[in-house]
């Protein structure tokens, strides 16, 4: 029985399954039915493309997010409803080159044929199958692409139904607002255990009206956090208000929040509302709440309290319904034992805290991320395809990321740039860009003096010296002892002093050689 394997998927539509194995069996029966090099399930999402089941691809494959406007493949293959396939001397790029699993072959694809998957009469995404060897689906049992079509959808329309029956009982919605709201949520790139936590915490608050606190270190991507908590929200309909305290001249801070009357001060010619009436209904997310002057802090928290605000200039008070959501880079507890904000609003800040993981702590979501990066730094620079090469990949994983994912993608944009130049002077026209460890040129990233406000395990010690990796080495070294000894050797409390999970501690002691005693 050729086509024995897709009994069993017919089997699972009848089963509790999560999508993401549902998909995945639904690809390898059609790989056994079709062989094929790679084969994967993209979604459309907005106006892009995106992997969320695959086989014979990277891993990290899941980073990219392609447009259908330049990836020519993917634009026929949605635009039209039957299967396509491309000959093997075709000279449309393949979005695939270079990112199969094949070591030692060609990375190119040179036989490729996909199908747009349409549910409900809209566009929901395509089906690929690709392989390294020209003509190898000529090979293919007759009529297994149509039987392949069928199946495809059924699983999809099967599973879209599911989805959107739980969305009715969980949230009370009707299908096409659980659609809606979907289509607008904000994606976070990664697939780490850490990540998925976050995410899960995330959208455990997200329908709540909690404040929320977000924690973490400058560029880990606190924004996108807070953009996902507001669209997974019952308040994404209404405006998310963003708000930098790092940012506000001291002078005008209590303008810019509560707003002013005309004539309030200086220069105010008019009227205007402040951050707090604009967010009314919805979310405010105020970013470096830890900068915000002590002077404001006692407002801020009589307006949490009672919702209410007054305008600078103003004896009238407004009602306000709105959901805070607040962000910081330092440690906001050692700020209050420092007088330098208050415990009363730190308390009502952090009902549910959120702490989002430094990219060094996300493992291989690195490449994850450098994908995403390339995907689009390969349309804004013009290249047909930008790669990186084993080197680099084992690179971006060892480097240690004080920068975070803002680091990240400024590093590759550095890069794509170096890799471009010199692909143009050795191979013009050459359609395939790669980045190696040379043209990331991390080695040349000076590592910056922790500021004198921070906790340096080893103040007045001798000098680190040594290259990138051993001064971080160094730090590393010298900081964990020294909270492990303060904490008499147990793990667990310092992983809490240090805010990183146990089991990441734990492999870092072992890789450092540090003694618990």
């Amino acid at each position: 029985m050729p086509f024995k394997h897709y009994i069993s998927v017919i089997e699972d539509l009848s089963r509790e399954l999560p999508v993401d194995v549902r998909y995945r069996r639904l690809l390898e029966a059609i790989r056994h039915t079709i062989p094929c090099d790679a084969i994967a399930l993209l979604r459309l999402s907005g106006e892009v493309l995106r992997p969320i089941a695959f086989l014979g691809l990277r891993e990290e494959t899941r980073g990219r997010h392609f447009h259908p406007d330049h990836h020519p493949r993917l634009k026929q293959i949605l635009e039209h409803q039957r299967l396509i396939r491309f000959p093997a001397d075709s000279l449309l790029p393949d979005p695939y080159d270079g990112l199969m699993r094949l070591p030692g072959i060609d990375p190119r694809v040179h036989d490729c044929m996909g199908m747009s998957i349409q549910i409900d009469g809209r566009n929901w995404g395509v089906i690929t199958l690709d392989a390294s060897r020209p003509g190898q689906f000529d090979e293919t049992i007759p009529h297994a692409e149509e039987l392949a079509i069928t199946l495809t959808r059924a699983v999809i329309t099967a599973a879209e139904r599911i989805a959107t029956l739980r969305q009715q009982i969980n949230r009370g919605q009707q299908v096409t607002e659980a659609l809606n709201r979907e289509r607008l949520s904000t994606g976070v790139v990664g697939t780490s255990a850490e990540i998925m936590r976050l995410i899960s915490d995330v959208d455990v608050v997200a329908p709540t009206s909690m404040t929320v606190l977000i924690e973490g270190e400058t560029g880990v991507g606190k924004e996108l956090i807070a953009r996902r908590l507001h669209m997974q929200s019952a308040r994404a309909d209404k405006p998310l208000i963003y708000l930098n305290c790092a940012a506000l001249p001291e002078t005008l801070a209590e303008a810019e929040l509560f707003g002013h009357t005309r004539g309030a001060f200086t220069g105010a010619s008019q009227a205007r509302a402040g951050r707090f009436e604009l967010a009314d209904g919805g979310t405010l997310f105020l970013d470096e709440i830890g900068e915000l002057p002590m002077t404001l802090q006692a407002t801020l928290l009589r307006v949490l309290q009672e919702g209410e605000i007054q305008r600078v200039g103003s004896d009238e008070t407004h009602k306000v319904d709105v959901r805070m959501v607040a962000a910081t880079n330092r440690n906001l507890k050692h700020e209050v034992a420092a007088g330098r904000f208050r415990e009363d609003l730190y308390h009502r800040l952090s009902v549910f805290p959120l702490r989002v993981p430094a990219l060094r702590e996300r493992h291989r979501d690195v490449l994850e991320l450098a994908e995403f990066f390339l995907e689009r730094l390969q349309h804004r620079l013009n290249v047909q395809k930008l790669l990186l090469t084993a080197d680099a990949r084992e690179t971006l994983l060892r480097y240690q990321w004080p920068g975070n994912v803002r680091e990240l993608e400024h590093v590759l944009g550095r890069a794509a740039l170096r890799a471009q130049q010199q692909s143009r002077a050795q191979e013009p026209g050459r359609a395939l860009v790669y980045i190696d460890s040379r043209t990331l040129a991390l080695g040349d990233i000076e590592v910056q003096p922790p500021s004198p406000e921070e906790d340096n395990p080893d103040r007045g010690a001798e000098a680190l010296s040594g290259s990138l990796t051993e001064l971080t080495r160094q730090y590393q070294t010298r900081l964990i002892g020294r909270v492990l000894t303060e904490q008499g050797g147990n793990v667990s409390a310092a992983a809490r002093v240090l805010q990183v999970d146990r089991s990441n501690l734990l492999r870092l002691v072992k890789r450092l050689g540090i003694h618990v005693g």
